[in-house]
């Protein structure tokens, strides 16, 4: 950004700090393009990092006098705060939806719990797929569930209708006897 822009955003931090709501809507206008492709790089999940943004942007109307533009620039700034939200949201497991961010079904759910009705191989390696018909189909739901597809453990357990601690207890004693028959 040229030296122009930084002294015009600099001025809007100013007014945003002050209070002024169409100094924060010309900021917004100004920056919500880069924190957003910020936060895109932390976040794949589109709803999730739209709701990153306008954390980010909550932070920032009310820490805005805080800016000090001999520490950073107002972009470096507000970057900081973006990343941060961001951060706060995987850490709070709102970015546990999968890369294509699409939702599974209960019908999908019902298929990957039991892979060897659904007439096709929902994993990968035939000594795998051997192993994991060992397992109790409930537990072998969960393993795929958890492991191939990302869910939650409190996902499983609403899904198992189970308690959380339960489900990682399940889950534990599922990956010893895998590990077990893979000779692991």
């Amino acid at each position: 950004m040229n030296e122009g822009g930084q002294r015009e955003l600099v001025a809007l931090m100013a007014r945003v700090a002050a209070g002024d709501r169409a100094a924060f809507a010309a900021l917004y206008e100004r920056t919500s393009a880069k924190l957003f492709s910020c936060i895109r790089r932390i976040l794949i999940n589109q709803a999730a990092a739209e709701d990153a943004v306008q954390d980010a942007y909550v932070r920032i109307w009310r820490r805005a006098g805080d800016f000090d533009a001999s520490v950073a620039s107002p972009i470096a700034w507000m970057a900081t705060i973006a990343r941060h939200a961001a951060i706060d949201i995987v850490r709070r497991g709102s970015e546990r939806i999968s890369a294509a961010g699409d939702e599974i079904d209960a019908e999908l759910a019902d298929r990957l719990a039991d892979p060897a009705g659904s007439g096709e191989p929902m994993v990968a390696g035939p000594r795998l797929a051997s192993c994991l018909e060992k397992l109790e189909s409930d537990r072998r739901g969960m393993v795929v569930l958890a492991y191939c597809q990302g869910w939650s453990r409190e996902e499983l357990a609403k899904r198992f209708d189970r308690p959380v601690a339960t489900i990682k207890t399940l889950l534990r004693r599922s990956l010893i006897v895998l590990k077990d028959c893979l000779g692991g």
